[in-house]
């Protein structure tokens, strides 16, 4: 009996294990009688009595400590095998019923502690609770639970997560705290209820919190990518960050999924009405329903007549018709439509107001060129890409031009394009070539180059001042200031060629005329240059004033009567 007793203080302490493993707290422990210990057992204390396991739990511990139990046919001995093969026998008692209760303390299993065994489960409404609990604990493995449900959720077996090591500064510890919770996100998602990741997209789109909305409308996607809600919230959420076209390609989704989804149908003619596709808007807002209203469709009507102006216009090339109607198209809600841009920007550069189309083009809307590409086709997307690249090249970015305009010509292998793509090419050269020989004070051989590209295109302002500045170094100041002129026509905000035109008056001894030069500088910027120029100037205007005075008193004064005899 006392060895009996002994083994089964080895048997609780190995359920011990398993019982903490499983949250002790929720079975009750087997209560125990000391007396039926023996002298030698009574010793050894329990620190907590081993709460009660089931048959089938009983048998998942490791081999090393599970012993295995077997009663004889004739009922009058119980067995016991260890792990090293020895065994260990006791008679049986002669009243059945001690017996029994004596059993009961060493392998008795209470049929009430399966309850123990019940699956872990995370429910969507669980999200919340679990990520904040996640972010305070700092041993891998560690249990949580959820208040929500009482549900227990052991971390450890989410993924086998990894907590790393903590960096010290505040940055780090953020940075790692969002990393670790997209690796929880990432193991939990896939028990979530799509609808309930909708529903937390929406909460976040209402508090314009847009990026955070479209990755639960993502993930909402991938867990049921059937369902045309998803897309047509995650299209308005990308409408909402002016991603235009990924919300037209969204909800073109929803509507292949769901032809009759009048919310994304509305949705999807306002989207083709700012990208200036008023034909395609028209097509949508027949089919969405009551959502559309007589004042839709006419605004779309105006817009498709006034764009097909345009079209008209930019064919005959009369450019100051193509300016009015592509401002009236931005006011019927084309207000991001790349092809209204381009054309707008093309006319201005046609009437040489370069500084004009270079506001236009970075107004408008800049798609990445494989969106373009997708949704236009080569052939506009060619032509939104070279008359960007013409616009960059007026105003001196050749590298940026020549980039531009290659990519056009990958697109479209038109003569046209392959023309201009050429002749900036060209311009880069002769700034190239010419600022060289400008180096190495060459000032007669780099005026030449500034002058070839020029001949090319004579209306690119960097290369008119930079021959500007060459004819200055040439004591040609009338020239320059011709160069400086016709570049300042071309762009008037345009700084350089200001201080060098005032530069040029001053050699002239146009006082009056630099005066005005350096307080429009002035007026741009406070440069303690221009101002001394400036105050250089004003004395010389006084002094020249006072002599023109005394030129005249001098005259006056020497003034002579002449007689005459008979």
């Amino acid at each position: 009996m006392a060895e009996i007793a002994d083994k089964s203080v080895e048997i609780q302490s190995g359920c011990g294990l398993v019982a903490a493993f499983f949250q002790r707290g929720n079975s009750k422990p087997i209560k125990q009688t000391v007396s039926q210990i023996s002298t030698k057992s009574s010793t050894k204390k329990l620190a907590k009595p081993p709460p009660k396991l089931c048959e089938k739990s009983f048998t998942k511990l490791p081999p090393s400590i599970t012993p295995r139990y077997s009663i004889s046919d004739d009922r009058k001995h119980v067995r016991r095998s260890t792990s090293d093969g020895t065994r260990i026998s006791s008679k049986k008692q002669s009243s059945n019923s001690s017996s029994t209760n004596k059993m009961s303390q060493v392998v008795n299993l209470a049929p009430n502690t399966q309850k123990l065994r019940r699956e872990q489960t995370f429910t969507s409404s669980d999200l919340g609770a679990t990520l904040t609990s996640h972010q305070k604990s700092n041993v891998n493995g560690t249990l949580n639970r959820v208040s929500s449900t009482g549900n227990i959720m052991l971390l450890g077996h989410l993924g086998n997560l990894k907590q790393q090591k903590m960096i010290q500064n505040g940055s780090s510890d953020q940075k790692t705290i969002l990393q670790q919770n997209r690796i929880l996100m990432g193991n939990i998602v896939k028990k979530l209820d799509p609808d309930v990741l909708k529903s937390m997209g929406n909460e976040h789109y209402r508090h314009g919190r847009f990026e955070e909305a479209m990755a639960l409308y993502n993930q909402a996607i991938t867990i049921n990518p059937k369902n045309a809600c998803y897309y047509s919230n995650k299209s308005a959420a990308l409408l909402s960050l002016n991603r235009l076209i990924e919300a037209v390609i969204e909800c073109r989704e929803a509507i292949r999924l769901d032809p009759f989804y009048h919310n994304a149908q509305y949705r999807l003619a306002r989207l083709y009405l700012r990208l200036g596709e008023a034909e395609k808007a028209l097509d949508h807002y027949k089919k969405s329903g009551p959502k559309v209203d007589k004042r839709d469709i006419s605004e779309a009507q105006d817009l498709k007549r006034i764009i097909c102006n345009c079209i008209e216009a930019h064919r005959l090339k009369d450019y100051i018709t193509l300016l009015n109607e592509s401002q009236n198209a931005f006011f019927y809600g084309a207000d991001s439509a790349p092809q209204m841009f381009a054309m707008r920007a093309e006319a201005l550069m046609k009437l040489h107001r370069h500084e004009e189309a270079y506001t236009t083009i970075q107004k408008g809307p800049n798609f990445e060129t494989q969106l373009c590409l997708r949704h236009f086709g080569s052939t506009k997307t060619a032509y939104l890409l070279i008359i960007r690249a013409q616009v960059y090249t007026l105003l001196g970015r050749f590298d940026d031009g020549i980039a531009l305009a290659q990519e056009a010509a990958k697109l479209d292998l038109s003569n046209e394009i392959i023309t201009i793509l050429r002749r900036i090419k060209g311009l880069a050269y002769a700034r190239i070539k010419g600022n060289e020989l400008f180096k190495e004070s060459k000032y007669t051989e780099a005026c030449s180059m500034y002058t070839e590209g020029l001949e090319q295109d004579p209306y690119i302002s960097v290369l008119l001042i930079n021959r500007a500045t060459c004819r200055f170094k040439l004591g040609q100041f009338e020239k320059a200031v011709e160069d400086c002129t016709a570049a300042l026509v071309l762009r008037p905000s345009y700084t350089k060629a200001t201080l060098r035109r005032a530069d040029c008056y001053m050699k002239l001894e146009r006082w009056e005329a630099a005066i005005q030069e350096f307080e429009m500088l002035l007026e741009k910027q406070g440069d303690e240059e221009v101002k001394r120029a400036l105050l250089d100037a004003k004395i010389q205007l006084e002094r020249e004033r006072d002599e023109d005075q005394k030129q005249r008193k001098l005259c006056n004064g020497s003034s002579l009567v002449l007689v005459t005899s008979n």
